[in-house]
């Protein structure tokens, strides 16, 4: 028997983003899910008909009374585990908020029981209108998921905040809305980005890690009911409203936010690359080759993630291992295993394809014995999901 995939309505609107919208259904599509298109009639003055029936492998549907001996109307409501509605112009925000019902999505939004995510694109003047904000704030009030917008470049030469969030962003949004809430009540805490150890007041030793991978399992623990707190240090990626971000740039200053955040908490993820020494004679002022060529004399950080496994108590603890050489990941993981103490190690192999500053994952990852259990290789985004899942089942297992 074929496993029913979960089926995600898209409703396309009017405005010149709906090009960008075709991402949004292949990267659903790919995901696993049963995309069917609402296409309004203006929409199709961005995007052919055709574009969209070979994206997301069904029909679209236009008009009102298309379908009637299938009472389309509602049924594509009443079917959907997820209604997307993207891009989200100013007129159909106005409509939703309304409650009108003289279009198909329009129907479909009334007689449908699942989570609507809307993604909104306009300009700048009429995001900001006092009209939008109070339909938006009505739509809020009854549970609409907001992706966006974001700030930048909008139609012809304007600028501002208005632009369509990207796609994988919007995907991801909808994707949250199908998972399991099995984190519901959890308190989780995860450190993210790579610190920064100071030469001078200009000048510092760190790493390339952006925190996308610590940011992405944040979000998704968050999503799956959990209350999240990162400890981020230095980001590069913007951190999504719901979470509670301390900032950090030294393993120092990183190692103390994580004794007052972490202990106590139901999962810790040690996600952050944290350098291993810091500058015994960083100056006060900055370095000038008139002084001379420094010497740099280099002192060991605290180990965090050892120190904290030595006294978690019932903290379900993550760790992570960067490697650059896939031949000796697993001995060297399963290692840090032993000498951390963590539940699980995570082994990421850092080159140009995947790891730090990079859109794909490639881990292992390895239970308490140093065993590996699992390895996938793919997105930031489902290697969370991969991670999640598998602390998810061993947590129930311990309870």
């Amino acid at each position: 028997m074929t496993e029913r995939r979960p089926r995600i309505v898209v409703g396309l609107t009017g405005g010149i983003a709906a090009y960008k919208v075709v991402t949004v259904i292949r990267g659903l599509v790919e995901r696993g899910c049963d995309v069917h298109v609402i296409a309004s009639e203006s929409s199709l003055n961005f995007v052919g008909l055709a574009t969209l029936e070979a994206i997301s492998r069904n029909p679209v549907s236009v008009g009102l009374f298309d379908g009637v001996s299938e009472v389309k109307h509602v049924a594509l409501g009443q079917s959907a585990d997820v209604i997307l509605i993207a891009p989200a112009t100013a007129n159909i925000m106005s409509h939703l908020a309304q409650g009108r019902a003289d279009t198909l999505l329009l129907t479909t939004v009334l007689a449908a029981q699942c989570p609507i995510v809307i993604a909104p694109a306009m300009h700048t003047e009429m995001w900001e209108n006092s009209g939008t904000i109070s339909n938006l704030n009505t739509l809020i009030d009854r549970g609409y998921i907001v992706v966006g917008p974001e700030t930048g470049r909008l139609t012809g030469e304007d600028s501002g905040v208005g632009r369509l969030s990207d796609a994988d962003d919007i995907v991801d949004a909808v994707i949250s809305q199908l998972a399991p809430h099995d984190f519901a009540g959890v308190n989780a805490v995860v450190s993210a980005g790579g610190t920064r150890e100071p030469i001078d007041p200009v000048r510092f030793i760190g790493n390339r890690s952006t925190g996308v991978m610590g940011i992405q399992l944040a979000t998704q623990l968050k999503r799956r009911g959990a209350t999240v707190t990162v400890i981020g240090a230095n980001l590069e990626v913007s951190v999504p409203r719901g979470l509670k971000l301390v900032k950090v740039s030294s393993a120092q200053e990183m190692h103390e936010a994580v004794k007052e955040y972490a202990h106590g908490a139901d999962v810790f993820i040690s996600a952050a690359a944290v350098g291993d020494y810091r500058v015994a004679n960083a100056s006060d002022s900055k370095l000038t080759k008139d002084r001379g060529t420094p010497t740099l004399q280099l002192i060991e950080n605290p180990d965090i993630l050892k120190e904290f496994c030595a006294a978690k108590g019932p903290t379900f603890v993550v760790g992570f291992a960067a490697e650059t050489e896939p031949s000796t990941l697993v001995e060297r993981a399963a290692s840090k295993v032993r000498m951390k103490g963590v539940d699980v190690m995570v082994a990421n192999i850092i080159d140009d394809d995947s790891g730090f500053g990079n859109t794909d994952a490639d881990i292992v990852l390895l239970d308490t014995s140093g065993n590996v259990v699992s390895k996938y290789h793919g997105s930031k985004s489902g290697a969370a999901e991969h991670i999640l899942d598998y602390v998810s089942r061993q947590r129930a297992a311990q309870q």
